[in-house]
């Protein structure tokens, strides 16, 4: 497997396996397909945070994660997500390897904080833990112990606040 950035011309791949991924019986297009589409257009895309799993250099895509410009206060920080693995290749490791590299390049770039929407039991693997730990609070009180921070190395001492996502989100 390899970790790289996505590609011009990768849009379609990356859609394909986000649909896959979040596929719910009845439900023509997921939401975070959608989501993804509105993402690239807006001033909070960062290409350099786009990360694509692929098979073999050149190869299909198995998986997807992207974190965007979001802001505690008005401080700079990053949304993760969506997160998308083919079902074809979930529970093999894609996802964790994604998570990890984007986490590795995040800190890379000094960015402070990621925030995400989603299973403790999955990212706190990955050093999340609840927002309310941090002082943080999501944008949606009711999403409670789901919506978690993961301090990167350049996060100041204190930061908290009201996390804003990049807004599309708030188009969901």
């Amino acid at each position: 497997m390899l970790i790289r950035r996505e590609n011009p011309g990768d849009e379609a791949a990356v859609a394909a396996v986000t649909t896959a991924a979040f596929a719910k019986p009845g439900s023509p297009l997921p939401a975070e397909t959608t989501l993804l589409d509105e993402l690239r257009k807006d001033e909070g895309w960062l290409p350099r945070l786009s990360l694509v799993a692929t098979d073999s250099p050149g190869g299909d895509i198995l998986g997807h994660v992207v974190c965007t410009r979001g802001r505690v206060g008005s401080t700079p920080v990053l949304g993760l997500g969506p997160l998308s693995v083919h079902p074809d290749h979930q529970l093999r490791g894609v996802g964790s390897a994604l998570m990890h590299a984007v986490l590795g390049a995040a800190d890379a770039l000094d960015e402070p904080l990621a925030g995400l929407l989603g299973s403790p039991a999955f990212y706190r693997r990955f050093g999340f833990r609840p927002a309310a730990d941090f002082g943080i609070l999501a944008p949606d009180p009711a999403w409670g112990e789901f919506f978690q921070i993961r301090p990167l190395a350049a996060c100041p001492a204190v930061l908290r606040g009201p996390f804003h996502y990049a807004a599309p989100f708030s188009r969901l």
